[in-house]
């Protein structure tokens, strides 16, 4: 996310707060989708999942990726490339978090508004 959060672990868990609430917002949007379009409910679980984490953690993911691929030849590069992490510290616990948080959204939102199928007896 590219929010300006507090530092620390008080920033960790805000923004895996705002995954989780992201979660349940994507499974709710694609299963309105889902129902409209004629698609099944594993269509619509698997789309929030995707789009939640792309969107709640697709930044700090995509740093971690681009420290881990690019070579960093000089103390001056690797500053550089920090300095454009927010809270560079805890990046990878933010970016760990964040997915678990999605993905927790998506599934509390799942067996929440789960209803039963009628039985066909």
């Amino acid at each position: 996310m590219n929010l300006p959060l507090p530092a620390g672990w008080t920033g960790v868990l805000l923004a895996a707060l705002i995954a989780f609430a992201i979660g349940v917002a994507s499974l709710l949007f694609w299963r309105w989708l889902a129902r409209r379009s004629g698609w099944t409910e594993a269509h619509a679980i698997g789309w929030a999942c995707v789009t939640s984490v792309a969107i709640a953690a697709g930044i700090d993911t995509w740093h971690l990726f681009y420290l881990g691929v690019v070579t960093l030849e000089s103390p001056l590069y690797a500053r550089i490339a920090l300095a454009k992490i927010h809270d560079a510290d805890y990046v990878g616990t933010r970016a760990f978090l964040e997915w678990v948080g999605a993905l927790a959204g998506v599934v509390m939102a799942w067996v929440v508004f789960a209803r039963p199928e009628p039985r066909a007896d």
